[in-house]
């Protein structure tokens, strides 16, 4: 049941793969207020940001992203070996060299014969109501890039940049640098990496648990008082007599029915 449970998890992960992909890695709060941006270089890197980062970009990323980057890639998690999937979700390693050499593709879709296609559905529906979101958002990160470009260049040097992107070369370079990061050649490179950082899950798992090994085991049920209970209970929206395990409880929600 541990093995099945562990490649069922691999599965997920390479239906959520490309959603994380998608998202920006959380950055840490500044320590420091930003100070005023001076006008005049505001208004000399909003020419800047219009080249660098035009109206529709989120849009363009995320539709190339789809097809180039996000497909190919859950399709390479798809394509290792049980065995490898099974000592990421922690079975040991002469447990793992036991299994079957078949790949995880084949283990899903005896599961679920559509996962695939399920999956990838899945994905373009997220994209399609991720555009509105995104089209949304666009207007305050070209904001946000503006005022980032005023504190990182002099007004002189914005201007300098703007002469460069009216250029044929630097226009083309402008519209085109984002974009570069969805570039066939880049994805490839990528996709190829994939397989080796799956491989190495397995040692960042046991440096994670030998990181943590001094730290106390978390509480369970059990071990809460009535008003941590209550507490709990409250925030998922349920009564604390419904509160589970999740290690006793395996095919059911944490928080119960």
């Amino acid at each position: 049941m541990r093995i099945a449970r562990s490649i069922l998890a691999a599965g997920m992960m390479a239906a959520a793969m490309p959603v994380a992909a998608q998202q920006s890695a959380a950055s840490a709060v500044a320590a420091e207020a930003p100070t005023a941006v001076e006008p005049a270089r505001l208004a000399a890197a909003q020419p800047v940001i219009d080249k660098l980062f035009p109206v529709g970009t989120y849009q363009r990323m995320m539709r190339e992203t789809l097809d180039k980057l996000m497909v190919p890639m859950m399709d390479s998690v798809l394509e290792m070996p049980v065995s490898t999937i099974a000592a990421i979700g922690g079975l040991d390693e002469e447990q793992a060299a036991t299994l079957d050499q078949g790949t995880l593709a084949e283990v899903m879709a005896i599961y679920d014969p559509h996962f695939r296609e399920r999956t990838q559905r899945g994905m373009q529906a997220m994209m399609t109501g991720m555009n509105g979101l995104m089209a949304k958002m666009e207007p305050r990160v070209r904001n946000g890039l503006a005022r980032a470009y005023a504190r990182k260049f002099t007004a002189a040097q914005l201007d300098e940049l703007s002469r460069f992107f009216a250029t044929p070369t630097g226009g083309l370079y402008a519209s085109e640098s984002l974009m570069l990061f969805v570039d066939p050649e880049l994805v490839t490179e990528m996709q190829a990496f994939v397989p080796e950082l799956m491989e190495q899950m397995p040692a960042f798992v046991k440096a994670m648990e030998a990181a943590t090994a001094d730290l106390p085991r978390p509480r369970k049920i059990e071990d809460l008082s009535a008003a941590e209970r209550t507490k709990l209970a409250r925030l998922l929206g349920v009564k604390p007599g419904d509160l589970r395990e999740p290690e006793e409880t395996p095919n059911e929600d944490v928080i119960g029915d």
